[in-house]
């Protein structure tokens, strides 16, 4: 099968001066700002709907997240389709998968925040997030510290190359998209139903 995205042309242009690149960061932070005001006004940059969500009492992030899921992946996936954009593939590797989801689990659990909705939350002048992105920062500039000793161990553990679930499962792309877009598109109005806001 040919891959689609593979028809995008790839850029041969030399980047751009800094003062040419400057709409580009300019939309950067637009789309920034837009996502951090999205996810005040969804609620989930405030303590208590985070706390309720890692209690299973507030529902609220969970319909956040499938409904971008939901739309994330119809939109990518159509685009690859009609070879609009290309697929940027991370390698999947089964323990540090593990690993930082057990430790992005406890930081959430502790803090009460994940790194973006802690970015919303200090923008809406909640003050303890600041504690988290500092934790954030710390963090990230442990893994750099230690990423060559972690190359050699830990991201060999269930290495995988780059691969998606309908490849793996043996499903056509755009099968797999459609019904598990139905999947959690029903999923997402069980949760209404049963959680209203």
């Amino acid at each position: 099968m040919i891959d689609p995205g593979k028809a995008v042309k790839q850029s041969t242009e030399k980047p751009l001066p800094p003062v040419a690149a400057a709409p580009k960061l300019l939309a950067g932070m637009v789309f920034g700002l837009v996502f951090g005001f999205l996810l005040q006004k969804g609620g989930v940059g405030k303590f208590n709907i985070l706390i309720g969500q890692l209690l299973l009492q507030d529902f609220t992030v969970a319909k956040v997240m499938l409904t971008a899921i939901v739309v994330g992946m119809v939109g990518v996936f159509a685009l690859h389709h009609f070879a609009r954009v290309n697929l940027h593939l991370k390698p999947t590797r089964i323990g540090s998968n593990i690993i930082g989801g057990l430790l992005f689990g406890a930081g959430f659990a502790l803090m009460g925040y994940c790194p973006g909705t802690a970015a919303a939350a200090l923008g809406q002048g909640s003050w303890d997030a600041l504690f988290g992105m500092a934790g954030l920062v710390a963090g990230s500039w442990i893994f750099a510290e230690f990423s060559a000793s972690l190359k050699k161990t830990v991201e060999k553990w269930g290495d995988l190359g780059k691969v998606l679930l309908p490849d793996l499962l043996h499903v056509p792309r755009g099968v797999f998209v459609v019904i598990f877009a139905v999947l959690l598109t029903v999923g997402l109005f069980a949760l209404e139903r049963t959680f209203p806001r």
